[in-house]
């Protein structure tokens, strides 16, 4: 079965004046349909850098990304642009939640500068929010929403436009434990009950243990493909 997303050989090196800073040193994955997959490891140690490759949100040195079999390392910045808003969502530690619009306003941004009527975005925004337990506060702006609350408006912006994949960095790390808990069963219904593919970057070994796979990084690699995370950390 040809995965639904996989790296090849995937470089990255960032020059912070005259040092070079090797963040991939030649790693490669495959993530199948349906999978939730966490990707652990030190600060440092390339999981957020690789997160960023394969949602297209940096280009990789040399090596390739592809997403249901196509190519996304070479597409220029429009391609990218449409790839990232219909078929990857994004959610990160920081909401980044417009203040001034609703809930059900943020939701909707993606359809609305996709070109979707308001007709059809907003039912569709409604029924993410409703997916997420969040049908209740439509009407309320971000900062009358706690950061659970807050966070889970995020995943419904993300899910609005029925992404391929969704990725997460970090989305618990601004999080209570009773709002992580809160998160980490929403990711593991969606995966269980409507089939979302979730890869997740976190320090959390309780958010890490919630998926099916585990990756390790350390130092631009891939060291551990091979199980749950330690009860003891990552």
């Amino acid at each position: 079965m040809e995965p639904l997303l996989s790296a090849i050989n995937v470089t990255k090196t960032y020059q912070m004046g005259s040092v070079a800073h090797p963040a991939l040193r030649g790693v490669s994955l495959e993530i199948q349909k349906g999978e939730f997959v966490a990707i652990i490891g030190p600060s440092g140690s390339g999981k957020s850098t690789l997160l960023h490759m394969l949602g297209g949100l940096d280009r990789p040195d040399t090596g390739d990304v592809r997403l249901e079999g196509n190519s996304i390392s070479n597409l220029d910045e429009n391609s990218q642009t449409l790839l990232r808003r219909r078929r990857i969502g994004f959610v990160f530690q920081k909401v980044h939640l417009l203040p001034m619009l609703k809930a059900i306003e943020n939701v909707m941004v993606p359809m609305r500068l996709d070109g979707v009527d308001l007709n059809i975005a907003r039912p569709k925004a409604v029924e993410a929010l409703n997916s997420v337990g969040m049908g209740n506060k439509e009407g309320n702006r971000p900062g009358e929403l706690s950061g659970g609350e807050a966070q889970r408006v995020a995943i419904a912006r993300a899910l609005v436009m029925s992404p391929a994949i969704l990725l997460a960095d970090e989305p618990t790390g601004a999080l209570d434990s009773a709002n992580s808990k809160i998160v980490i069963e929403l990711f593991r219904a969606l995966v269980e009950e409507q089939g979302q593919t979730l890869v997740i970057v976190t320090h959390d070994a309780t958010v890490a243990n919630s998926a099916d796979r585990i990756i390790k990084m350390r130092d631009g690699l891939i060291v551990d493909d091979s199980g749950k995370a330690s009860k003891e950390g990552t």
